[in-house]
């Protein structure tokens, strides 16, 4: 039961507040562990990613662990407020949203929608920019929200660091590129599996919050993806914002070949995207209500 108040607490503290800025965010806590490994023992190798993998896992459950059964031996009430704080940082919902609108606002909207994606910016119309941008709210709808809010309700504050530290790893080294198509490959893999579930009840989610009849048809055009996860979400959105998602897209100076998920217009507007972020609110209602009426469920049994 605590880890139902704890996720419904640290889900709507995100809303509320986003990224505390007085405290040193924990990604990049752990993104310095990669760090510092990379620096001192990288090689391109399967068994050195693995190695890296093992290092940051076991740094990691033991660090999440000990906190954990420390909050345990607390007043149950406190234990549910600290751990609900700290759980919140690894939610971004509030970041996700606010990034996004950023670039409907923004004068400058390849500059911000740079610091979104990792695709090569200077070619991109405003057609690019609003796709890119309902892209990066639909992937990161499950990597950033559903996955880790799915993992804490599970496994409790230990579950969520756990997942976020995997989902850091592959956003890190998870890369098919010369330096890391062997080193990464692990951190990769354990990525897909740990969203292989999330991915999934992301986009069923998107299509039922949009009213979406056949809400798994989705599944057929999103398996086209690259990636074993991100392209269900994808296509959920584009289906119900009637458009094309992917599509032809430039990497690093070179033409990437890409599927297109949805089969709707082609070309994005502004609308769409504030179509897109209206699913926070909707987001929000379900989270809550699915959270008490388990919370009420459980009492009850």
């Amino acid at each position: 039961m605590s880890n139902i108040l704890i996720s419904l607490f640290a889900y709507f503290t995100d809303k509320l507040f986003g990224e505390f800025r007085f405290i040193k965010h924990p990604i990049i806590i752990i993104g310095e562990m990669i760090t510092f490994f990379e620096k001192r023992f990288y090689k391109n190798s399967i068994l050195r990613g693995l190695l890296l993998v093992l290092f940051v896992l076991s740094l990691v459950s033991f660090i999440s662990i000990s906190i954990y059964l420390y909050l345990s031996e607390m007043n149950d009430a406190v234990n549910i407020i600290i751990s609900s704080f700290i759980a919140s940082m690894f939610l971004a919902h509030r970041m996700l949203y606010d990034s996004v609108k950023d670039v409907l606002v923004s004068q400058n909207k390849q500059e911000v929608i740079a610091k979104l994606v990792s695709r090569d910016v200077e070619q991109m119309s405003e057609s690019d920019i609003y796709k890119a941008s309902i892209e990066t709210y639909a992937e990161n709808l499950s990597d950033g929200v559903i996955a880790p809010l799915f993992y804490l309700l599970l496994f409790g504050l230990p579950g969520i660091i756990i997942y976020k530290a995997i989902n850091t790893m592959d956003s890190m080294v998870g890369y098919r590129n010369d330096k890391y198509e062997n080193y990464g490959k692990v951190a990769a893999k354990l990525d897909d599996i740990a969203n292989y579930i999330p991915s999934r009840v992301t986009a069923v989610l998107i299509m039922l919050l949009f009213k979406q009849k056949d809400i798994f048809s989705f599944y057929e055009n999103g398996a086209k993806h690259d990636s074993p996860n991100a392209g269900h979400p994808i296509t959920a959105m584009a289906m119900s914002l009637d458009i094309s998602l992917g599509g032809d897209t430039y990497y690093f100076g070179k033409l990437k070949e890409k599927p297109y998920f949805g089969s709707g217009r082609i070309e994005i507007k502004e609308s769409d995207v504030r179509k897109a972020l209206s699913l926070r609110g909707k987001v929000d209602s379900t989270v809550a209500v699915l959270l008490l009426a388990i919370l009420v469920t459980l009492q009850v049994l």
